[in-house]
C-alpha cells in the first residue's frame, strides 16, 4: 500500500514537472513569436516616417500615397496593443489587424507578379502572427476557455 502511495506521489511530480515544462516551453514560444512579430511591424515607423523605398515599395504595388501613414499607424498601434499588459479585446483586433494587413500584402505581391520570396515573408509574418496569438497566456486572452461539461449542464 505505502509502495503505491509512493509511486502515485512520484508520478504526481513527474506530471506536475512534465505540465512546468509544458508552460515553461509555450511561454517561451509566445515570446519568441511575438518578439519577431514586433520586429516584422516595425516597419510601420519607416511608413509613418515616410521613408522613400518604404513609400515606392507600396506605391509600386498600386496603393496611394495618402495610405501609407493609416499602415504605418495602424502597425504601430497594434504592437503597442499586444506588448501591452491587459486589454484583450483589442490584441484581437491588432493580431487580426496584422492578420489581414498581410493577407492583403501576399495578394498584392501575387497579383503584381512579384518574386516569391516576397509571397513566402508575407505568409511566414501571417503565420508568425497566428502562432504568437494562438501561444499567447490566459491573462492576454479574452474571455474563458470553453468549458464542454459546463456548457452542456448548463443547456439542460
Amino acid at each position: 500500500m505505502k509502495a503505491l502511495s509512493l509511486t502515485r506521489t512520484f508520478q504526481g511530480a513527474r506530471d506536475d514537472s512534465q505540465r512546468h515544462g509544458a508552460t515553461r516551453a509555450k511561454t517561451i514560444g509566445y515570446w519568441v513569436t511575438t518578439g519577431l512579430l514586433v520586429f516584422c511591424m516595425t516597419g510601420g515607423f519607416f511608413e509613418l516616417l515616410g521613408v522613400k523605398t518604404t513609400v515606392e515599395g507600396i506605391m509600386r504595388l498600386g496603393y496611394p500615397p495618402y495610405i501609407i501613414p493609416a499602415l504605418g499607424l495602424g502597425k504601430v498601434l497594434a504592437i503597442l496593443a499586444i506588448l501591452w499588459p491587459g486589454l484583450p479585446r483589442l490584441k484581437e483586433w491588432a493580431y487580426a489587424g496584422i492578420f489581414f494587413n498581410m493577407m492583403g500584402a501576399m495578394v498584392s505581391h501575387v497579383a503584381h507578379s512579384d518574386a516569391s520570396w516576397t509571397i513566402v515573408v508575407t505568409v511566414t509574418i501571417a503565420a508568425i502572427t497566428l502562432a504568437s496569438w494562438a501561444l499567447r497566456p490566459q491573462g492576454r486572452r479574452l474571455g474563458e476557455p470553453l468549458n464542454l461539461k459546463h456548457a452542456e449542464v448548463a443547456s439542460r
